[in-house]
């Protein structure tokens, strides 16, 4: 690609001649943000030290700007190409707006000395990531978090074509995970600037990623557009996940379900049974739901908590044979919540189960006083 601002092709990364991730071929346009995904030692980190030139190539090329990564000097890769990588950084004596400045040292003479310019891109580097505050800081004195943005500060200063960063959400909550990430998407669109990271909070991968590659069994084992990598059942394979489920459709896990008879009939819809839902898994208790129109907000959540759902297709009102077949698991169950007061006019089959529930003595109010009793 003629804007390509890394390409790697047939790439080999590993240690001591070992590989660990071979036969990597993939394109960063600018403007871009390419995210690696995949399970605990799969090898990106490794990949992302290959391509930084932190770790020597075993195959294969890399190149940053259309040249070749091994013809550049030290200092032209530093001008392109920006890393923030996991490990931790010790600074002794340096506050935080000193670790910012050494962003700048790839343009300055052999004495490292800040033009008043220098200084205005760095002061600006640590506004946008929310650090200003910090500049007369000892860095030594931050936490975690707040590390990982003065770092990302000093990234940005170094002006780089290619930004690389190793799980840079590590450490941040989820507010400062969702400033960061949505800062990336901002400095790729207006600087065109290409990124490429590693992440393991898969559901930021898929909001915020224009390319997925997933780093699996030594290799890039798909590389794709969140939609093409966020689909089927992929996610659970590339994770192999046995102890529960995954929803790529919301980018979420969920535990296994309790296994056993329902002991407990959840009447939901619209929401308003997910809470009970997670109680009832919390607390242990097997349980049912229903009926739930596939479509529903809540259905993939009853899905994967439930030991048993019965459910009514998308759009079409809740049938006889639904109502029925809710009635008979019902009938077996010590009691029943119902989650809701209104019943629409798809949903007249609920209000049908909640009547029987109420006639067999085993309807229990879903209010807030049952909730604190369920919650001691």
């Amino acid at each position: 690609m003629s804007d390509a601002v890394l390409q790697t092709n047939a790439l080999s990364a590993g240690y001591s001649r070992r590989v660990i991730v071979d036969g990597l071929t993939v394109s960063v346009s600018a403007g871009a943000i390419c995210t690696l995904i995949g399970p605990n030692g799969a090898g990106k980190s490794t990949v992302l030290k290959t391509v930084a030139a932190q770790l020597p190539m075993l195959s294969g090329s890399v190149a940053l700007c259309g040249d070749s990564l091994d013809t550049l000097h030290e200092k032209d890769v530093a001008r392109r190409l920006s890393v923030l990588l996991t490990q931790k950084i010790t600074a002794e004596r340096m506050t935080c707006g000193d670790v910012a400045e050494t962003g700048r040292y790839p343009y300055t003479g052999t004495l490292g000395i800040l033009s008043a310019e220098d200084k205005r891109i760095v002061h600006e580097a640590m506004e946008l990531v929310g650090a200003a505050h910090l500049y007369d800081t000892d860095f030594r004195q931050i936490s975690d978090g707040q590390r990982q943005c003065v770092m990302l500060a000093r990234a940005i200063a170094q002006q780089p074509k290619l930004m690389l960063l190793d799980e840079p959400t590590s450490f941040l909550d989820i507010g400062h995970k969702l400033h960061i990430l949505s800062l990336l998407r901002r400095l790729a669109k207006e600087r065109q600037i290409a990124v490429i990271q590693s992440l393991h909070e898969l559901d930021l991968a898929q909001k915020f990623s224009d390319t997925v590659v997933c780093v699996h069994n030594g290799k890039a084992e798909r590389i794709g557009t969140p939609e093409e990598i966020f689909s089927g059942d992929y996610i659970a394979s590339l994770y192999e996940i046995e102890n529960g489920t995954y929803d790529p459709r919301f980018g979420a896990a969920e535990p296994a379900a309790v296994q056993g008879d329902p002991e407990v009939f959840v009447i939901g819809g619209g929401g308003a049974g997910i809470p009970v839902y997670r109680r009832m898994h919390r607390t242990g208790i097997p349980f049912a739901a229903g009926v739930l129109h596939e479509n529903d907000v809540e259905y993939p959540i009853a899905k994967a908590l439930a030991s048993v759902v019965i459910t009514e297709k998308a759009f079409e009102p809740v049938g006889a044979k639904a109502v029925e077949n809710a009635s008979h698991v019902m009938k077996r169950c010590r009691e029943v919540l119902c989650c809701t007061e209104t019943f629409g006019s798809m949903n007249q089959g609920n209000r049908m189960l909640k009547s029987q529930a109420e006639q067999l003595g085993i309807l229990r109010p879903e209010t807030e006083d049952a909730k604190k009793r369920a919650a001691r």
